[in-house]
């Protein structure tokens, strides 16, 4: 498989790490014993940063990886394809 790199990648490695430092308090939360809620909160946290990080992931591939392996279309089918990639930022 070919390495390659967008200008998202950037972005989604700062959610990432953003993720990992809100795990990371909650397993000390729960070794600190700490309120249910407060762990849910920070649960929270983390499971929105990894769905916004898989989401601009997704989103990103569609844009640009889709559409050029798919090379040229005729206006008809480029506009589907338009209609796709925005109903897919509804996911």
């Amino acid at each position: 498989m070919q390495a390659h790199s967008h200008s998202t990648h950037p972005a989604i490695i700062k959610r990432l790490k953003r993720a990992q430092g809100h795990l990371g308090s909650v397993i000390e939360m729960i070794e600190q014993q700490r309120p249910c809620l407060e762990l849910a909160q920070q649960l929270h946290a983390v499971e929105k940063a990894l769905y916004q990080a898989k989401r601009t992931l997704v989103q990103d591939h569609i844009d640009h990886c889709l559409e050029s392996a798919l090379g040229d279309l005729p206006d008809e089918q480029h506009a589907r394809m338009e209609e796709f990639k925005q109903i897919t930022r509804y996911l």
